[in-house]
C-alpha cells in the first residue's frame, strides 16, 4: 500500500509579497516554506502509515531548490520523493498544474490499495482546485475538506467539513483526499529523521520522463498552456494605525461619532 502526498513549496505570504510583470509571483525575492495545508496531509499519511504499515511518497512541482522541502519531509517520516521539475513546466495554472501532477502519479503507479493525499489549498492561490483536478484526470473518487480519516480495509471513512457542519462520507480506495488544518497537528522533524533524510531516495521527473503520458501535451502545460488569465496583481497596502478610544460616557459616543462622520462611515 502506498501513500502518495502532494506537497507546495510556497512563498512565505506573511510578508511583502512581489509580483512579476506577467501576473506571476517573484518567487526568488521571497522565503519559502512548505504549504501549510499539505503538512495536515503528510501528517494524516504518516498517521496511516504507523497504523498499516503503508509506504508514504510525498510528490512536488516546482524548481530544483525545492528538494530542500521534499527532504524536511522525509525528515518527518516519508519514505521517499519525488520532483517534478522543468523549464516546460513553468508558469503552469492549477489545470496545466494537475495535468502535470496526475502525469506523475501515473508514473509512480496507483494500486487498488493506495491513496493520493493533498492540503486543501495552497496560501499562494487559495483556489483548492488542484486536489480534485487531479483526481478528476486520474478518475479517482475524491472526498475534500477532510477533518478526520478512519481506515478499515479498503474503505476510508471521512468526516468533512461544511460551512454550516459536518458530512460523513465512506469512500473505497484508490481515492483522493483533501485535509484540512483541523485534521491535525503536523509532527515535528527528528534528529534521527534529519540524519536519515539524505539517505532516501529523492527522484527527479523532467519532462522527458513524463512525456509519454496522454496527460502531457505542450498545448495544456506551463504558462503557455494555462488558461487562467490575470488582469492585475498588487500588493494591497498596508493599513494604518488604529485609534483607542475609552470611555461609555455621551461625550466618548459624540466624539467617536463625528471621527466617523468626518471619514463619511456613517
Amino acid at each position: 500500500m502506498k501513500i502518495i502526498v502532494c506537497a507546495k513549496q510556497v512563498p512565505d505570504t506573511s510578508g511583502k509579497v512581489a509580483v512579476n510583470p506577467d501576473g506571476t509571483l517573484n518567487r526568488a525575492s521571497m522565503a519559502a516554506i512548505t504549504n501549510p495545508d499539505d503538512l495536515n496531509a503528510v501528517e494524516a499519511a504518516l498517521a496511516l502509515k504507523e497504523q498499516t504499515g503503508a509506504e508514504v511518497v510525498v510528490v512536488s512541482m516546482g524548481p530544483p531548490p525545492a528538494e530542500a522541502m521534499l527532504r524536511e519531509i522525509l525528515a518527518r517520516g516519508a519514505d521517499r520523493a519525488v520532483l517534478v521539475s522543468a523549464r516546460e513546466f513553468g508558469g503552469s495554472d492549477t489545470y496545466a498544474t494537475s495535468q502535470i501532477l496526475a502525469a506523475a502519479i501515473n508514473k509512480i503507479g496507483i494500486e487498488p490499495e493506495d491513496i493520493v493525499m493533498c492540503g486543501r489549498q495552497a496560501i499562494d492561490g487559495d483556489t483548492a482546485q488542484v486536489g480534485p483536478q487531479i483526481a478528476e484526470k486520474l478518475g479517482l473518487p475524491q472526498v475534500s475538506y477532510a477533518a478526520d480519516i478512519k481506515k478499515d480495509g479498503d474503505t476510508l471513512t471521512v468526516k468533512r467539513m461544511l460551512e454550516d457542519g459536518y458530512m460523513t462520507i465512506q469512500v473505497k480506495t484508490p481515492c483522493l483526499i483533501t485535509c484540512i488544518k483541523e485534521l491535525n497537528a503536523p509532527r515535528y522533524m527528528s534528529v534521527g529523521g534529519i540524519f536519515e533524510c539524505y539517505s532516501k531516495p529523492c527522484e527527479v521527473f523532467d519532462y522527458n520522463a513524463l512525456k509519454d503520458d496522454p496527460l502531457i501535451d505542450a498545448a495544456t502545460i506551463g504558462l503557455k498552456g494555462s488558461p487562467t488569465n490575470i488582469l492585475t496583481s498588487f500588493t494591497p497596502p498596508q493599513k494604518g494605525a488604529g485609534m483607542m478610544m475609552e470611555g461609555a460616557d455621551k461625550a466618548t459616543c459624540e466624539e467617536l461619532a463625528g471621527i466617523l462622520a468626518a471619514k463619511h462611515l456613517i
